[in-house]
């Protein structure tokens, strides 16, 4: 058996060990040992391989960037932020048709704005906003998507762990990668918010009403959330203006969300120490998630796996548009099994030469942020693509009321939402574009 087949069959290998609900990075990091101890023969090379991988992962200065997001998250959280940003959103939106829907998701995307996490983003303004769209009467289905779909905000708007994660497997510049990421996300929220008005002329039945509230508090309200703004502007403002280093301005919006938090009386000694520990774990998660890649990759790459698929797509002559359409088609088939973070780690360096071969009539630099934003955005439809969508199972879980099948219905609105978002950046890139230098 030849190198390039040994490589070609570890995919269904890999897939029969996911299906058997193996954690993905074990799965990764057993397909790849198991390949390189069949590939050279010799377990002791595949042991070396385990010693070194190990060292050169975990000694990337660039990864501290991650917990630092996730503890600025926390913080966020504890210092009522979510709450404000709902409370300012509905104040101004709350009064129109599907109005609450709509304040439910610029409430997600500022949280977003702070929080580099989808699932976090979608489960702490589920807890806030999940109880006002049922009081007002709102659909459980519809409420439930609309957060759902909201939460992938999260990864999208800048700060995003994903795509710190992208710009360091393809060694790009993580300033730039948030950059190019602010107008899609935009773009996302106010697609979003044209799906709701969309669904609720469809089903006028699903969303009620609430009295407008004098214009003095809505400024009030809007006043409330600075904090939000402030530490966005002072964190990507700061990365990007060259004041501080990415991993220094995940620092400087961990201390100020945290001081934030301390303020406002949500940061306790009891707190704190709970937000290390949930921060401490899901970092352990993720960076075995990416020992395990890494280990899987190492492996394909001796394999020559991904090189020969290059040169194939290369050879085939199809136009550059339609490849990076069919890789995006496969992005949002395994959108529907797997997280977007193991699609990232899995595929990226598979498909990213691939993609940098082709000529799209744009620089290197601008091909490889353009891709990221595009798989960036693919992954989050899978967040809320059934039959998985990991978002779905989050709000599922805090309104156990509702329907699995109810959500799945009204959550397509949004899918076609993003297909279509999806559409316009590939047809027109200097959307993504117009900001970098």
């Amino acid at each position: 058996m030849t190198a390039l087949e040994i490589g070609f069959y570890s995919f269904p290998a890999l897939l029969a060990l996911i299906f058997l609900r193996v954690p993905i990075g074990l799965a990764m990091f057993v397909t790849g040992f198991v390949g390189m101890w069949i590939l050279t023969g010799k377990p002791n090379l595949a042991l070396a391989r385990l010693k070194t991988e190990s060292f050169t992962t975990f000694s990337n200065y660039s990864l501290s960037i991650v917990p630092m997001f996730l503890l600025m998250g926390y913080f966020a959280t504890l210092g009522g932020m979510s709450q404000r940003l709902f409370k300012a959103a509905e104040s101004w939106l709350g009064h129109r048709k599907g109005g609450v829907a709509m304040a439910s998701i610029g409430a997600c995307a500022g949280f977003g704005s702070i929080c580099g996490s989808s699932l976090a983003t979608a489960a702490t303004m589920s807890r806030v906003a999940l109880p006002e769209l049922k009081s007002y009467g709102y659909a459980g289905g519809f409420s439930t998507a609309t957060l759902a779909a909201g939460g992938t905000l999260g990864i999208l708007i800048p700060p995003s762990v994903v795509l710190v994660i992208y710009a360091i497997l393809t060694e790009q510049n993580i300033a730039k990668l948030f950059l190019a990421a602010f107008l899609p996300g935009v773009l996302a929220a106010l697609g979003y918010m044209m799906a709701v008005r969309f669904y609720v002329w469809r089903h006028p039945e699903s969303a009620g009403l609430r009295a407008p509230i004098p214009y003095a508090e809505r400024f009030r309200a809007l006043a409330a959330v600075w904090p939000v703004l402030l530490v966005f502007v002072a964190v990507v403002g700061g990365i990007y203006g060259g004041v501080f280093t990415p991993t220094e301005g995940a620092a400087v919006g961990a201390l100020g969300t945290g001081v934030i938090a301390w303020a406002n009386g949500g940061l306790t000694w009891q707190s704190l120490i709970d937000s290390f520990t949930d921060t401490a774990k899901s970092s352990a998660m993720i960076f075995f998630i990416i020992l395990g890649a890494g280990f899987y990759n190492g492996f394909l790459a001796r394999t020559r796996l991904p090189q020969e698929l290059s040169s194939w797509v290369v050879e085939l002559g199809a136009a550059p548009i339609v490849v990076l359409a069919l890789i995006l088609l496969l992005y949002l088939v395994l959108g529907c099994f797997m997280d977007s973070l193991s699609m990232i780690l899995l595929t990226v360096p598979i498909f990213f030469p691939v993609i940098t071969a082709l000529d799209f009539g744009m620089s290197a630099e601008h091909v490889a942020i353009w891709f990221g934003i595009l798989v960036l955005i693919v992954v989050e439809v899978g967040l809320i693509t059934p039959p998985v969508g990991m978002n779905l199972f989050v709000i599922n879980a805090m309104d156990r009321d509702t329907p699995m099948g109810e959500t799945y219905r009204a959550v397509l609105y949004f899918v076609v939402s993003d297909l279509l978002r999806v559409a316009v950046l590939m047809a027109f890139p200097v959307i993504t574009l117009v900001f970098l230098r």
